[in-house]
């Protein structure tokens, strides 16, 4: 039976129900864009743009191994999911191996090193600014483009130039199509994709104050490895609420980020009560919502181009006041 492919009898159950609402949210918010009545439609992505959330977080999950009990079944229902977000264009393998080098060695590691270009391109950077004034998450988009053609951007991934261009001309042909004969449901297929980067980049946000290390690709492990006190001291938790805890499952719980550092095995559903676990009534390190918004809307320009010198003494305490910038770029997604 499938339930014992799962890891629990629990995990069966919140993680089936997740899957269900990816697929049910996936088809109907889709379907819904092909509308006349504009009501429906913004209704439609909404809901397309929360499938595309939620589809992210569980690869977030089979990444972490928490979903299936065989590994081999997590990956290929992570890539399954990397179909329905987008990050197909890159290897599931590529998501893995960026991530758990951020959890073991406690740093945000990539390799584009997007300041400097951006730079060397001052007319890309103002349309990238002016877009992010009107809320448009251009920086994001950004990155995601060089995701699409990654195999031809980044030297160390020449070797997966025909997935990746399999994956284009998928994908790309499939798009074509429906902006040629419904360009309005191709417009809001993409409103949708953007409310998914502008959901996973406020969560990402302020979660750590580790700044960028441009050493994806290099072996040397970095000097805080393992060390769990400045792990906790650098993660700081972003829920939803406090106070009603269910809101939290809009985005699986990622802001219980503490007791997910703390225990990265920990399910989604698991996380709430991990966390009470391990800091009771204490919110020290928990930013409230408000504060997030007003950090996430304030320097939505100038995060783009900042020094990631972050001051980790003064960090936390600014962003409860809603005066930090916090970091872009650093999307699971975008595993470069």
């Amino acid at each position: 039976m499938i339930i014992h492919l799962f890891k629990s009898k629990s995990g069966f159950i919140y993680n089936s129900l997740a899957l269900l609402y990816i697929v049910l949210a996936y088809v109907l918010g889709f379907a819904g864009l092909f509308s006349e009545h504009w009501g429906l439609q913004l209704l439609s992505t909404l809901i397309l743009a929360h499938s595309l959330i939620i589809s992210s977080y569980m690869l977030h999950e089979c990444a972490h191994n928490t979903v299936m009990k065989l590994n081999e079944h997590n990956a290929r229902l992570g890539r399954l999911l990397m179909w329905v977000n987008g990050s197909c264009y890159g290897q599931y393998e590529d998501i893995r191996y960026k991530h758990f080098r951020h959890h073991v060695e406690n740093g945000d590691l990539c390799w584009f090193e997007y300041r400097p270009w951006l730079q060397k391109h001052p007319y890309v950077l103002k349309a990238v600014l002016l877009l992010e004034y009107l809320y448009i998450p251009a920086h994001e988009v950004l990155m995601h483009a060089v995701l699409v053609f990654g195999s031809f951007v980044i030297p160390q991934r020449k070797s997966q130039r025909l997935h990746n261009l399999t994956v284009i001309a998928v994908r790309g042909t499939l798009y074509a199509l429906l902006l040629w004969f419904y360009p309005v449901v191709a417009l809001l297929y993409a409103v949708a994709y953007m409310l998914m980067m502008v959901v996973l980049r406020f969560m990402d946000n302020l979660q750590h104050d580790y700044g960028g290390t441009h050493t994806l690709f290099d072996k040397t492990p970095l000097q805080q490895k393992g060390d769990k006190v400045y792990e906790q001291t650098h993660t700081f938790s972003n829920p939803l609420s406090t106070q009603y805890v269910w809101l939290n499952l809009l985005v699986l719980n990622f802001g219980f980020h503490n007791a997910h550092h703390a225990k990265p095995i920990t399910p989604w559903f698991e996380l709430p009560a991990l966390h009470h676990q391990l800091f009771g009534e204490n919110t020290q390190s928990i930013i409230p919502f408000m504060a997030q918004w007003q950090c996430y809307s304030r320097y939505r320009v100038k995060r783009v181009m900042q020094d990631e010198d972050i001051d980790a003494a003064s960090f936390l305490n600014d962003a409860k006041k809603g005066q930090t910038a916090g970091i872009n770029a650093v999307s699971f997604l975008t595993a470069f």
